[in-house]
């Protein structure tokens, strides 16, 4: 530090940054480039369309069909994985009201903690070839076994009606729980004399809830948002292992995601995919610009 401070701060700085650039920002250009070419993949990057691609995504039946089921899924996801989470964080910390002049949880919140956190430590293709199991469209699934062999089985991801509600119900039983623990840290965070204060004045557990602490945790929650929002743009490892004929049945479960990796991996049009890929960054962006613009608040101290 005796040779200045910015030396010792490039020096820390240098790496990251270089694989960074390398591996991100570099993918991301390449993508731009990619996108206005035909390309298989494979060879030489060559022919040159232009908008082709685009043009061509326009008249794609199968891409508006995905951008209604990502639709689907930023609509419910973050409303859904939030409403839950905050409910939730909000039992484990003051739930259980004021007593003794301490603000606490429900009755075993610390075990309750450990149980929402759990689906955190599976990975995501797990937790697809699990649900892949209970949503099982025939006797072999886990909640048709439970009914008589009578009985007409729910047909649930070979269903086009019920098969993007399973997606859901699966991202949002694997989310909630890092969102429980992330608004439960927030909440420990806001001081106890203004639960306290509250309390003494007769405050209700639903004024405490929606008066003090999702004011208090305004920016928590925006930023949960935002990444819940990202997630609905992706799907991928969901709908790639767990749905009918990957993204079936008939296109009922296919997602941007899904439709960049086969068209670039399956249908040698990697020309297409990057420009599949371009379009989500772009929805990416602005959903999250929206996001951040229409939440924004002034902040509230406690």
């Amino acid at each position: 530090m005796r040779h200045g401070k910015y030396p010792f701060i490039i020096g820390f700085l240098v790496v990251p940054v270089a694989l960074y650039v390398t591996f991100v920002v570099w993918a991301y250009i390449q993508a731009f480039y990619l996108s206005v070419y035909e390309w298989s993949g494979l060879g030489p990057v060559e022919n040159f369309v232009g908008l082709g691609n685009f043009r061509k995504m326009w008249d794609d039946t199968t891409f508006w069909q995905s951008i209604k089921h990502n639709i689907f899924l930023l609509v419910f996801l973050p409303i859904i994985t939030v409403v839950l989470a905050l409910i939730f964080a909000f039992l484990l910390n003051v739930g259980g009201g004021h007593k003794g002049g301490v603000t606490r949880g429900v009755w075993g919140s610390k075990v309750y903690r450990i149980i929402f956190f759990f689906p955190q430590l599976l990975a995501l293709a797990i937790v697809a070839v699990i649900f892949g199991r209970v949503f099982g469209p025939d006797k072999s699934g886990m909640i048709n076994g439970l009914f008589p062999d009578s009985w007409q089985p729910w047909l649930f991801l070979a269903d086009e009606r019920y098969a993007m509600g399973c997606i859901l119900v699966v991202l949002v039983w694997q989310a909630v729980g890092f969102y429980v623990v992330l608004f439960s840290a927030g909440m420990g965070n806001i001081p106890t004399e203004v639960y306290e204060a509250a309390a003494i004045d007769g405050a209700s557990r639903m004024t405490l809830f929606f008066r003090i602490t999702i004011p208090l945790l305004w920016n928590t929650v925006q930023v949960a948002w935002v990444y819940l929002g990202i997630a609905a743009f992706d799907a991928f490892a969901l709908v790639n292992i767990m749905t009918v004929d990957r993204g079936g049945p008939d296109g009922a479960t296919s997602v941007l995601s899904l439709m960049i990796y086969r068209n670039a991996f399956e249908f040698s049009q990697a020309g297409y995919a990057s420009a599949l890929g371009v379009v989500l960054f772009f929805l990416t962006l602005t959903f999250a610009w929206v996001t951040l613009s229409a939440t924004r608040r002034e902040s509230v101290e406690a």
